[in-house]
């Protein structure tokens, strides 16, 4: 298999499906929590592939390493 981009990452596109899932169940969320804990959760869920995206893009391993690290703790955070 050959490899044309991060959008070709198998966690990448977990990382999207968990996106489109936590932005679904957000908006069964009460209103009140619009402004608290739903934006942190949408903030944290969008964070993991664009660590994953920007991490992909950089030149070094140790680099890369560093974004995909922050990226799973999005995912934590977003749990």
């Amino acid at each position: 298999m050959e490899f044309k981009g991060f959008r070709d990452l198998e966690c990448y596109k977990k990382g999207r499906e968990l996106r489109m899932f936590v932005s679904t169940i957000v908006k069964t969320f009460p209103a009140t929590e619009k402004y608290m804990l739903v934006s942190q959760i949408l903030k944290s869920s969008r964070s993991v592939t664009a660590n994953m995206a920007e991490g992909y893009g950089r030149f070094t391993y140790t680099d890369t390493r560093s974004f995909f690290i922050v990226s799973r703790g999005s995912i934590s955070e977003t749990l």
